[in-house]
């Protein structure tokens, strides 16, 4: 077998961004001005503009050793896009920055590129810009996402009202098992290399933590029925911390029904492998990336028209807490990791 590989310092930077960039679409007419310059262009029209940005660090936000370049580079850009959507807003461009070690040739690069183009793609968003950088020791990526409201439509945490109903969008839980699968396995490949990985068919929780979507189509929907959410954001840390954003942000109380919690069949069958309660990771498993959401009660005929929405419970005042209401029917305040009563009964 031949060793392939392309070292990136052949190229030099300017050589690399052109590498990296040769191929770039532009989709929206708000893009003036991309790659090439010394900074983009972007109007939009009247529009508000709506900027979000993250950064992704080898080792604490990803690991190598189970997460394919390309995977990681679709996902890079789609927790960023998702943060724009949890605005109400439609992104429009975004930059990507790296930072790589000389672990990476240029084909591994180029891997995670075609997974930031797919992304871009499949988003119809624009690549306008970013750098590349040597890094000491791990692969460093920051996006930042740039996106467009009407005017007064973007939707904060803080502006929920007693009374309105809370909703989440797809089902909860399934990137967090799907990460105690690749944990288990590597620790397995760590004390026997010669074993080959076994993920035991369970490809839906392992897709959606290595290749999550953004809820554009909840976002659609939400202009189609012109329902305007009166608080949301999108679900990265977990339901129960989110849920305790909103509260705290709009000065409110809720009260959450185990039972109206949406999981698929899929993770319930997989966190029952490890013998875990479905709910617990629902409730503290992060990276679903779907959105939490509140609308006043008037809306609730129009929500029923989308099987992606679940109402999960209503706001209250703030004196009474946060709240969840077991199957059992008792009655136990949320808290950042779930709720309390799961890790002992």
């Amino acid at each position: 077998m031949t060793n392939d590989r392309t070292e990136i310092s052949s190229l030099g930077e300017f050589g690399l961004i052109d590498h990296l960039t040769r191929n770039i679409e532009l989709h929206h007419v708000s893009s003036v001005l991309g790659v090439g310059d010394d900074a983009a262009v972007i109007d939009h029209f009247g529009k508000q503009t709506v900027v979000s940005t993250d950064l992704l660090i080898e080792g604490v936000h990803f690991d190598l050793g189970y997460t394919p370049l390309k995977h990681l580079g679709y996902k890079s850009v789609v927790v960023n896009l998702s943060d724009i959507y949890a605005m109400n807003a439609t992104p429009t461009q975004i930059t990507m920055s790296i930072g790589i070690s000389n672990r990476f040739g240029l084909e591994a690069l180029d891997e995670f590129y075609e997974g930031v183009y797919a992304a871009c793609s499949a988003y119809q968003v624009d690549l306008v810009g970013g750098d590349t950088t040597s890094s000491s020791k791990g692969f460093v990526i920051s996006v930042t996402a740039i996106g467009e409201v009407t005017p007064g439509l973007f939707v904060k945490r803080s502006t929920a009202r007693k009374g309105d109903l809370l909703c989440v969008s797809g089902d909860l839980g399934g990137a967090y098992v799907g990460l105690l699968f690749l944990e288990r396995e590597k620790r397995i490949f760590m004390e026997s290399p010669g074993v080959q990985p076994d993920l035991e068919n369970e490809t839906y929780v392992i897709g959606r933590l290595l290749k999550p979507e953004a809820r554009r189509d909840i976002v659609d929907f939400f202009a189609e029925q012109n329902i305007l959410p009166t608080a949301m954001m999108d679900i990265s840390d977990g339901l129960s911390s989110e849920i305790l954003h909103i509260c705290k942000d709009s000065n409110l109380g809720c009260v959450l029904y185990e039972d109206k919690i949406p999981v698929s069949e899929d993770m319930k069958k997989a966190a029952f492998k490890f013998e875990i309660d479905p709910t617990a990771c629902a409730l503290s498993g992060g990276e679903d990336y779907e959105l939490l959401f509140t609308v006043s009660q008037e809306e609730y005929e129009k929500l029923v028209l989308n099987e992606n929405i679940s109402v999960v419970g209503y706001m209250t005042d703030a004196e009474e807490g946060a709240n969840i209401i077991t199957r059992g029917g008792s009655r136990h305040p949320i808290t950042a990791q779930g709720w309390n009563a799961l890790k002992g009964s």
